[in-house]
């Protein structure tokens, strides 16, 4: 695993306060909201045999995917060494220690994805996320994240450079001309049954079409 990280956001979620966020990443509630989450977001996806999750933290995603795809293949990069060691005693995933800005030996998945993470990396590191993603997927790659029409950076817990909204999905789509849009929703941090954090998720398809054809 690297050590020596490229980005002040790798070191800070590879350290204590992404270990404390292990700590505050579990729970029933949680599960459930997430359970929800992919049941709309993959709606329109057809079936899907294999995920990887870029950022899991303890796998909340993976086990309310397993909930919804029993047969699914599963894998996982992941920073935090704290949370790695809860992820590998998930049954049936496959897990790499390491940072979602390397290349990293895993398997393409027809599912792509990450959850409230693309808000925690530096900016500048954006474009080899997207390319990682794009590569790691052999069809669909969803996005959860925090949405807004243009980029801002906002305060986290006390810190300062450590949480961005943009439009994640539309930079994808812009860098990426073959993806398509395939459906996209919001989740409400007061929904009576399933609140979330007010994330807006977008499931794009590649189509193999080129720019210009």
């Amino acid at each position: 695993m690297t050590t020596s990280w490229r980005t002040e956001q790798e070191a800070f979620w590879s350290g204590a306060f992404g270990d404390d966020y292990v700590d505050r990443n579990q729970g029933a509630s949680l599960l459930a909201s997430r359970t929800h989450l992919f049941s709309n977001a993959l709606k329109r996806a057809g079936g899907v045999a294999s995920a990887v999750e870029f950022g899991p933290n303890v796998g909340i995603n993976l086990v309310a995917l397993r909930h919804l795809l029993p047969q699914i293949a599963l894998s996982a990069i992941e920073i935090n060494a704290k949370a790695v060691e809860v992820l590998r005693t998930l049954p049936g995933v496959a897990v790499h220690h390491g940072s979602i800005l390397e290349k990293h030996p895993v398997e393409v998945s027809e599912l792509a994805f990450c959850s409230g993470v693309l808000i925690h990396i530096n900016p500048d590191a954006l474009p080899t996320v997207y390319d990682n993603l794009y590569a790691a997927s052999s069809r669909l790659i969803l996005l959860s994240e925090y949405y807004n029409p243009s980029p801002a950076a906002i305060p986290y817990r006390g810190h300062q450079d450590r949480l961005f909204k943009r439009d994640f999905a539309g930079e994808m789509m812009d860098r990426f001309p073959d993806l398509r849009l395939v459906d996209y929703g919001f989740q409400y941090h007061r929904d009576p049954a399933f609140p979330a954090d007010d994330v807006t998720w977008f499931l794009m398809e590649k189509t193999g079409e080129k720019a210009g054809a």
